[in-house]
C-alpha cells in the first residue's frame, strides 16, 4: 500500500470509530457498509448468502494463528513450519502447502519483493516432512505484518468464508459465533470430507444443517483424537475454543460486532 494512502484510510477509520491501522480489511469494509446500508442482522439471512461472523469469533481465529501483533513480529515474520501435515506457513496462517502457485502470486505480488515471492514458489505444495526439511532455507525472508493483514482480510478470509458455505450448507443461518467457529475450523483443516481422519468434518454437515449446536460442539471436540499424542497443544485448545463459541452462540449480538464476509 502506498504511503500517501495509508493516512487517508486511517482518517476514515477514526471517523468510523474503528481501529486506525490503515488497512482496508474486513472491519473497515463492514463499517463502511453499515454507514451506507445499515448493519446486517446476521440471523435473518436467506440460505446461500454470505457469512456473518462475530468480531469475538474472528479474533479467536486470528489469535490462534498469530497470538498477537508483538508475537508475530518476534516469531512469525519469517516463514515457519507449524508441524503435522502443514506446509511452510507465512503471514496469518497462510499455508504455502495448500495454495497453488498462481494463488500465491495473485495474493502476495506487490506486497513482498519479487525475489521473496520466487523463494515462496520453491516451497509451494510441500507438506509435512518435506516442508520441515526446507524451512531453514527461508530464515532470511521477512513478511511484514501490514502485508500479512492485507492478504488475510482481503484475499484469504473471504475465500475461506466461501469454502465454508460451500462445504456446510446452512452455515449462514447459524448464530454469528457459530459461523465464526466453522470458519476457523475450515481455515485450519480445509474442506476434505473423506477418510477416517475426516469423519467429524463429514458428520458436521448434518449437525450444521439441523442447527444442532450441542452435536456440533461435540464433533469439533472429538477431533482432538487426531493430535492428543502429537505434542500439538495449540490445536487441542483451538478445537476447545471453537466448541465453546458454538455452545455460547445463542446470545444477543450488538450490530457493531457483526462482520459480513
Amino acid at each position: 500500500m502506498t504511503t500517501f494512502l495509508k493516512p487517508r484510510i486511517q482518517r476514515i477509520q477514526r471517523h468510523l470509530g474503528i481501529t486506525a491501522d490503515g488497512v482496508i480489511g474486513v472491519e473497515t469494509l463492514t463499517a463502511i457498509e453499515n454507514q451506507l446500508f445499515g448493519p446486517p442482522s446476521g440471523l435473518e439471512l436467506a440460505a446461500g448468502e454470505s457469512l456473518v461472523v462475530s468480531k469475538q469469533g474472528l479474533k479467536k481465529l486470528v489469535d490462534h494463528e498469530i497470538s498477537s501483533p508483538a508475537y508475530y513480529r518476534r516469531h512469525l515474520c519469517s516463514p515457519v513450519y507449524p508441524g503435522g501435515q502443514s506446509g511452510v506457513t507465512i503471514g496469518i496462517g497462510y499455508d504455502l502447502g495448500y495454495n497453488t502457485a498462481n494463488q500465491i502470486r495473485s495474493d502476495w505480488a506487490g506486497l513482498i519483493s519479487d525475489s521473496a515471492l520466487e523463494q515462496l514458489m520453491v516451497v509451494c505444495g510441500l507438506k509435512g516432512s518435506s516442508a520441515k526439511s526446507v524451512i531453514r532455507n527461508l530464515g532470511s525472508l521477512d513478511i511484514p505484518l501490514d502485508a500479512a493483514e492485507e492478504v488475510f482480510y482481503q484475499c484469504t478470509l473471504p475465500r475461506y468464508a466461501k469454502k465454508t458455505a460451500q462445504a456446510y450448507p446452512g452455515v449462514e443461518t447459524l448464530f454469528p459465533d457459530a459461523q465464526a467457529a466453522m470458519l476457523s475450523l475450515v481455515y485450519n483443516r480445509g474442506t476434505r470430507m473423506s477418510g477416517a481422519r475426516r469423519r467429524e468434518m463429514k458428520a458436521l454437515q448434518d449437525w450444521v444443517k439441523n442447527r444442532d449446536y450441542q452435536a456440533m460442539a461435540e464433533a469439533i471436540r472429538a477431533m482432538k483424537r487426531l493430535w492428543v499424542d502429537q505434542g500439538l497443544p495449540g490445536l487441542l485448545k483451538r478445537r476447545d475454543d471453537e466448541a465453546k463459541l458454538v455452545l455460547g452462540a445463542d446470545r444477543e449480538y450488538a450490530d457493531d460486532e457483526l462482520i459480513r464476509l
